[in-house]
C-alpha cells in the first residue's frame, strides 16, 4: 500500500503535459498524495482521461506558448485554491532531424515549447511561489548532457534547461524558491511516437535504447514521477539546483 505524503495536503501543482507519459503520471502521483493538481496540456481528450483516473485532477487544456496563456494557468489556480506551491515543467516535444534538414522555424518551434514556453509559465507563477516559498521541477532529458546525433537541436532545448533550472536556483534562492530538475533517460511514452516516427522504427529504437541502458529496460513514467515528487517535497528544504538522471545508469556509459 502507497504512503501518503502530508506534506502535499492541500498544496496546488501545475503540470504541464499532463495529458500522457510522464506528466499524467506525476499529476496523479500529486492528487494521490493529497495535492490540487491542474493538469495542463493541448489535448482535451487526453487531459479528461487523466482527471478521470484522479478527483483532485482538473484539465485546463490550453496551447502553453499561446500569448496569455502562462499568465491564464497561473491565474486558473491561484483563483481557484489561492495559491501555487509547485510547479513541473515537463511539457516539450522531441523532434528527430539532421542537420542538413533542419530549418529554421522546426528549431524555432522546438525552443518555444521546451524553452520560452515553461521559462514564461515559471515568470507567471512567481508572485504565487514567493508567497508559498514553493518550489519547480523542471524536467530535462539524458539528451540534455549526452549528444544525440539527428536530433542535436532538441538535445540542445534539454541543456537550456538543465542550465534555465541551475541559474533559476540561484536567482530565486533569496525568496525561498527551490528549484531541480529530472533527466529522465528512455522512458515510455508517447513523445517517439508523436515525432512521427513508424511503427517498425519505433520498436527499433525502444530495443535499441533498451540495449544500452545498464539496467537493461526503459523506464515507465511513475518511476520518474516518484522522483519529481521526492525533489518538490518541501521536507527537501536544503536541495535546489540537482539535476537528477534517473535513466537506469545511462548516464554512466
Amino acid at each position: 500500500m502507497e504512503h501518503l505524503n502530508p506534506s502535499y495536503a492541500e498544496r496546488v501543482v501545475i503540470v504541464t503535459g499532463a495529458g500522457s507519459g510522464i506528466g499524467r503520471a506525476t499529476a496523479l502521483a500529486f492528487a494521490r498524495h493529497g495535492a490540487h493538481v491542474v493538469g495542463v496540456g493541448r489535448r482535451p481528450e487526453a487531459l479528461e482521461q487523466t482527471a478521470a483516473r484522479h478527483g483532485s485532477v482538473v484539465p485546463f487544456a490550453v496551447d502553453v506558448r499561446a500569448p496569455g496563456a502562462p499568465e491564464a494557468v497561473a491565474a486558473f489556480a491561484a483563483q481557484r485554491w489561492g495559491r501555487v506551491d509547485v510547479l513541473v515543467n515537463n511539457a516539450g516535444a522531441t523532434a528527430l532531424i539532421p542537420l542538413a534538414e533542419v530549418t529554421g522555424a522546426q528549431i524555432t518551434d522546438l525552443f518555444d515549447l521546451n524553452v520560452t514556453a515553461p521559462s514564461l509559465l515559471a515568470r507567471a507563477c512567481l508572485p504565487q511561489l514567493r508567497e508559498s516559498r514553493g518550489s519547480i521541477v523542471n524536467v530535462s532529458s539524458t539528451y540534455g548532457r549526452r549528444p544525440l546525433p539527428g536530433a542535436s537541436h532538441y538535445a540542445a532545448t534539454k541543456a537550456a534547461v538543465e542550465q534555465l533550472t541551475r541559474s533559476w536556483a540561484l536567482e530565486l534562492a533569496a525568496d525561498g524558491i527551490r528549484v531541480n530538475g529530472v533527466a529522465p533517460g528512455p522512458t515510455e511514452s508517447d513523445a517517439l511516437r508523436t515525432a512521427g516516427l513508424s511503427e517498425q522504427l519505433l520498436d527499433e529504437i525502444k530495443q535499441e535504447e533498451a540495449r544500452r541502458i545498464p539496467l537493461g529496460r526503459r523506464g515507465e513514467p511513475e518511476e520518474v514521477a516518484t522522483w519529481i515528487l521526492r525533489l518538490a517535497d518541501p521536507a527537501a528544504a536544503w536541495l535546489t539546483g540537482q539535476i537528477l538522471a534517473v535513466d537506469g545508469g545511462l548516464e554512466l556509459v
